[in-house]
C-alpha cells in the first residue's frame, strides 16, 4: 500500500506467517523501528488476565463517567493467511467461527451484539460507524492491501 500511498506511516502487509521468516530483512528492521522489538528479544507471556476480572476494582462505581467499552480484535485466525491473500470462502468460514464463539459468551457482563458486515441496514451501519465500532468503507490504505476484495459484495 504505500507505493500507492506515500504518506503511509510503514505501507507493508506480510500476505501471511511465512513472510516474516522469508522477507526476515524487511520485516525485522521495521517491527524494531516501530515497536521497539528486535527478533532475537524474547516476546513477554500471553497474559489476557483471565479468571481475574473480579479482581479488578470498579471502574466508575456510580454510573456516571463510563458509557460503553468495546474489544477490538485485529488479528489473523490459525490456518489462515492474512488479509490481502484471504479469498471470499476464507471471510465465510472465518465469520462462521467467530460467530460461534462469540454466541458462546454466557456472561451477561461482556456479552454483546453480532452485527454481519452482510445483511445490516444502512441506518446500522451509519450508527456503528459514528460510534467507532465499524470502519468506514473507502480506506485507500486497506484497500491497496487488499483488504476489501470481498466487502461490501
Amino acid at each position: 500500500s504505500g507505493v500507492f500511498n506515500l504518506d503511509a506511516s510503514i505501507g507493508v502487509y506480510a500476505p501471511d506467517a511465512e513472510s516474516y521468516a522469508v522477507f526476515a530483512d524487511l520485516f525485522d528492521k521495521i517491527i524494531l523501528d516501530y515497536h521497539g522489538y528486535g527478533a532475537k528479544d524474547t516476546q513477554p507471556a500471553v497474559d489476557l488476565g483471565e479468571g481475574r476480572t473480579k479482581d479488578l476494582p470498579p471502574l466508575d462505581p456510580k454510573g456516571k463517567y463510563i458509557v460503553s467499552t468495546r474489544i477490538r480484535c485485529g488479528r489473523s485466525l490459525a490456518g489462515f493467511p492474512f488479509n490481502p491473500l484471504l479469498q471470499a470462502a476464507d471471510y465465510e468460514t472465518m465469520e462462521a467461527k467467530v460467530k460461534k464463539a462469540l454466541e458462546s459468551v454466557k456472561d451477561k457482563e461482556i456479552k454483546g451484539t453480532y452485527y454481519p458486515l452482510t445483511g445490516m441496514t444502512k441506518e446500522t451501519q451509519q450508527k456503528l460507524i459514528a460510534d467507532h465500532f465499524l470502519f468506514k468503507e473507502g480506506d485507500r490504505h486497506l484497500q491497496h492491501a487488499n483488504a476489501c476484495n470481498f466487502w461490501p459484495k
